[in-house]
């Protein structure tokens, strides 16, 4: 089974792109999730990766090459879209 690749956009200066990456992060925790390929995208390094996946604001989150959040979503939110991809992935 291919992990499930997350990648959170953030923007130098953006309050809210470490609160989207601390939640995250504890969402992963609870849930026990192994094997995660995690990065963090500079937009400002990577802007053409991250219009072509239609990142318009910061923070964003991209799970397995798609953009599934504009903003800081929570943590009940993260929790239902990593359900839903790991059910999907492990089918």
């Amino acid at each position: 089974m291919k992990p499930l690749q997350i990648e959170v956009f953030t923007a130098p200066g953006c309050g809210k792109c470490g609160q989207a990456k601390a939640r995250l992060r504890r969402v992963v925790e609870e849930l026990k999730l192994d094997g995660l390929s995690w990065r963090e995208v500079n937009i400002l390094d990577e802007l053409d990766y991250a219009v072509d996946l239609g990142v318009l604001t910061t923070p964003a989150i991209a799970m397995n090459g798609e953009l599934v959040f504009s903003g800081l979503p929570s943590e009940k939110a993260m929790m239902k879209k990593l359900s839903e991809l790991l059910g999907a992935t492990s089918a």
